[in-house]
């Protein structure tokens, strides 16, 4: 039905725009240059308050991405554009709630992110807004290596701006509808109106709906059918030649099933649909303000930024992944946060070009995580309880025996027997929820400079430096309890253990950030060579989801206790839960060679790099150690990854073939990394010196084509007929590097038909069905390791009606 409905909406539209106007004509001009692909860092001028160049001419690995480009891939967010970039990884897991990246051998799944995100010049400081929908975007740039002299923290990776579109420069309204298989449809009104040659407003909205394909076969629900929507208000305002003001107001709503995980063979690589007992669920309301003034001072020019930020979400998420009701995790986060950033730069005349600014950050996050441990929990702590008291019973009976004169494997036989006679040993253990209470306040503060020296026409030498300092506080109050009920050889005894943690601490960490690079100008075309050395970190924190496992240690500690108590903590105890739950600093220095290269007539561009990062105190999302439900962020010694990128873009045949093609080599292993495994003999020492860093894959490659057929059939003016490849190497999912997901491949394509102001995409992605796992994660809750994953979306089609007004 929803076919017919947008096939005679498309049939509406064309008849109306058959005959265009002028302006029309020029719409349509425009719409067919649309599907060609520019240099959009040489004909877009954006005002820049930190750059000194345009993006390729600075020593920087970077890319960019068009508008025109992630419409022709349909690509809706940051995790469908990292297909594009070598070495940077975005999976699609999970839920939104989720925003991993990885980016040359490094990232985690939870906590301080490896890569920062500024949008429309704002930087975002939640991680759980990372990974948000697109709409009315102009451009993406992905810069790799460690941005942070100008950028600070969490950019030890790199840095993603997005930009959406100017209303001032680039008036216009456009509807979009799309809808696909299994249920999935969303719509786009994007409106930007040049109010007068100074002012400028734009409001754009969107809604999506996806209704999954993945089943909870326990349940028989839907594991990943999702609904968005969202709202932007952006005023561009230019009263005077040498002062601007940007306005931006986003709000967006996800509501998602999420967290789909099936079990993982290891031994055959099947891949199982999710099958929980509990619905994984999440829910989340993002609001981002933000207000950028600039100026210009003699020869100097001022920006001012100022932020807030909200979000508040929701999450459910079925710990175990199983059938049976072992744990449940329920979590609210409610984070506000402010930023303000002073940019003061020279002008670009002389020899001798500075930037120089301070940045602050402040925000407040609230958590409440509260866990809940269910009948099939209570039976699994009920055994690991009873099989200790009863193996001591058992070797006392036993060597009572033998001292009697009986042979040992009678005597074991007789003391068992004597046992079971008695009455045995039963154990009844009951685990109450564990509510969780966490107040994570965390304060940034940033000063630096940058000088870029003009040596020569052709040589230009960047020396920068920053002090950032971050202080993250923890103020906790979490508790547990369990019941239980011991019967020994016929006597019963029930008794109560509990635990109760209210505390605060903070940590606080400070870096000198430098960094030194030198381009070199080779042509007439601005192609440049350039080496850069720079040094990066992401901050240290906190692991608050370490206390269910802390008080269930606690509390099995305790469990051969013949009376009730409730356990006392001395200042050496939370002393110890600091050191237990805290991680420090990640730092890095990356040392990189590359070039931009322009080809005679721009029609070709090659963008290469090689690198080595050095990487000490990594961060590493593991489960959590003794009952391995949760997860927990520790700090694994060195590590080193070195690797190289390519990309290239061009255009031939009259413009009428645009194309690009991406590689990335990521080798990514630790150099000093020893952890404690507990086994059946013990704890033991474990070596994972040579063994590569998981979750970052080894290869990354992309390619795209799109061929334009001028037609004069009127109303339909073009064709463009494109086809794209994309794929990872292998990637590790633990430090072992006993579990993997193999390489892969992926195909899609689209059809584009324009009618001027109309055009109709006909689209379809993983063409060749590929059935890997997104993300793999290894879980204890059986007493045996079990791995869970997540199936990739399969083959899927759909068609865009994009109107231009």
């Amino acid at each position: 039905m929803r076919i017919h409905i947008l096939t005679a909406f498309i049939m509406a539209t064309i008849t109306s725009s058959a005959t265009p106007s002028t302006e029309q004509a020029v719409t349509q001009t425009t719409a067919l240059d649309s599907s060609r692909v520019y240099d959009i860092d040489e004909v877009t001028v954006v005002r820049q308050s930190k750059d000194r160049f345009l993006l390729r001419r600075q020593p920087i690995s970077s890319t960019m991405l068009s508008a025109a480009e992630l419409d022709a891939a349909h690509v809706t967010d940051l995790r469908g554009a990292a297909t594009f970039v070598p070495n940077f990884v975005m999976p699609k897991y999970g839920s939104r709630y989720t925003s991993a990246m990885y980016v040359r051998g490094i990232g985690s799944r939870v906590n301080s992110p490896a890569v920062g995100i500024y949008s429309d010049g704002m930087p975002l400081i939640g991680k759980s807004a990372f990974n948000t929908r697109f709409h009315d975007i102009a451009r993406i740039y992905v810069m790799r290596g460690p941005q942070g002299t100008l950028y600070g923290l969490n950019t030890e990776g790199g840095l993603v701006r997005i930009y959406t579109r100017n209303p001032l420069t680039d008036p216009g309204t456009e509807i979009r509808v799309g809808a696909g298989t299994y249920s999935s449809a969303d719509v786009d009104v994007t409106t930007r109106h040049r109010l007068s040659d100074k002012v400028g407003m734009s409001l754009s909205a969107f809604y999506s709906a996806d209704g999954g394909f993945l089943t909870n076969s326990t349940l028989g629900t839907d594991a990943d059918k999702s609904q968005e929507a969202g709202a932007r208000m952006k005023w561009v305002i230019a009263p005077t030649a040498n002062s601007y003001v940007n306005i931006l107001a986003d709000y967006q709503y996800t509501h998602q099933n999420a967290f789909p995980y099936g079990e993982l063979n290891t031994s055959n690589g099947h891949l199982s649909d999710p099958s929980t007992n509990h619905d994984g669920k999440y829910r989340r309301n993002i609001l981002n303000a933000a207000v950028e003034a600039g100026c210009k001072l003699g020869d100097m020019s001022l920006v001012s930024t100022t932020s807030y930020q909200h979000l508040y979400d929701f999450m459910t998420m079925d710990i175990d992944y199983m059938p049976q009701d072992f744990m449940l995790m329920t979590e609210r986060q409610r984070q506000n946060a402010i930023t303000q950033e002073l940019v003061l730069k020279n002008n670009d005349r002389g020899m001798w070009r500075w930037t120089t600014g301070i940045f602050g950050s402040q925000q407040w996050l609230h958590t409440n995580a509260p866990v809940y441990f269910n009948s099939d929990m209570d039976r699994f702590l009920s055994e690991n309880i009873r099989k200790p008291m009863y193996a001591a019973m058992l070797n006392s009976f036993t060597q009572r025996f033998v001292g009697q004169g009986m042979p040992y494997e009678a005597a074991q036989q007789a003391a068992a027997t004597a046992i079971e006679r008695a009455g045995g040993v039963c154990v009844d253990a009951d685990m109450n929820d564990v509510p969780g209470i966490f107040d994570t306040p965390t304060l940034n503060l940033g000063l630096f400079h940058e000088t870029t020296l003009l040596l020569s026409s052709r040589l230009t030498a960047t020396l920068g430096l920053r002090y950032d300092w971050n202080r993250t506080d923890i103020d906790y109050q979490t508790s547990a309890a369990m019941d239980c009920a011991v019967s020994v050889m016929g006597r019963t005894e029930t008794i109560r253990i509990a635990s109760s943690l209210s505390d605060n601490a903070h940590r606080s960490w400070g870096q000198l950030l430098p960094k030194l690079a030198l381009a070199y100008t080779i042509d007439g075309n601005n192609s440049n060579l350039y080496a850069t050395i720079a040094k990066g970190y992401r901050a240290g924190g906190f692991n608050i989801q370490m206390f269910s496992d802390i008080l269930q240690t606690e509390l099995s500690s305790h469990s051969n206790s013949r009376q009730s108590i409730d356990i006392e903590h001395t200042e050496q105890d939370y002393q110890n839960i600091i050191s237990t739950i805290s991680y420090e600093s990640e730092t890095s220095w990356n040392y990189e060679l590359g070039t931009h290269l322009n080809l005679p007539s721009g029609r070709i561009r090659i963008d290469a790099a090689a690198y080595l990062m050095q990487v000490r105190n990594q961060q590493l999302s593991v489960m959590a150690g003794t009952y391995g439900f949760g997860r927990m962020m520790v700090n694994a010694g060195r590590s080193t990854s070195y690797g190289l990128e390519v990309s290239l873009r061009g255009h031939a045949l009259s413009d009428r073939l645009t194309y690009s093609a991406s590689y990335g080599f990521t080798h990514a292993t630790f150099r000093h990394y020893t952890d404690s495994l507990q086994t059946a003999d013990g704890v033991k020492a474990v070596d994972y010196r040579g063994r590569h860093v998981p979750f970052v894959p080894q290869h990354t490659f992309a390619c795209t084509a799109d061929w334009l057929i001028p037609l004069s059939l009127a109303p339909l003016r073009s064709l463009t007929v494109g086809a794209s490849v994309s794929g990872q190497g292998r990637t590790w999912w633990d430090e072992a590097n006993t579990v993997s997901q193999k390489a892969y491949a992926t195909l899609g394509s689209h059809l584009l038909l324009d009618f001027g102001r109309v055009t109709v995409d006909i689209w379809g992605t993983n063409l060749t069905n590929s059935r890997h796992a997104t993300f793999a994660v290894g879980s204890q809750a059986t007493g045996a390791t079990r791995w869970f994953a997540q199936k990739s979306q399969p083959i899927r089609f759909g068609a865009d009606l994009r109107v231009r007004l």
